[in-house]
């Protein structure tokens, strides 16, 4: 069974490489320039990837409707570049585990600030 585990993780990021090139070089949408890959999670049968992505503009709807338009390009890129009997739907889906992480990074430089200056309490 852990066999099993390993290829889909093996997948997922093959599929992470080949759709970051993929985005960056073939799809000329222009909602999808700013956007980065940041995880794949391929299910035990290969039929379902869900990706997850972050901006630097945030979420706005604009990119994720841009992705969906772009993913059956994309999945048929996809067929070429790997060499898997089934080519999984692509489901795109925003990480917001970027931002939260900024603002806990924020939260705690505030708190060590305020700990240094002890006057401010």
């Amino acid at each position: 069974m852990p066999k099993d585990f390993a290829r889909t993780d093996r997948v997922a990021e093959q599929i992470l490489r080949e759709l970051a090139e993929l985005i960056r070089l073939e799809v000329k949408d222009p909602r999808v320039r700013m956007v980065t890959l940041t995880a794949v999670e391929v299910t035990a049968d290969y039929s379902h990837a869900r990706i997850y992505y972050t901006t630097l503009e945030g979420t706005d709807g604009k990119v994720q409707q841009g992705l969906e338009r772009a993913s059956g390009f994309l999945r048929s890129q996809l067929a070429h570049a790997m060499k898997l009997r089934i080519i999984p739907q692509l489901h795109f889906l925003y990480d917001a585990s970027v931002e939260r992480g900024a603002r806990l990074s924020q939260l705690i430089d505030q708190a060590v600030a305020s700990d240094h200056n002890p006057d401010k309490n």
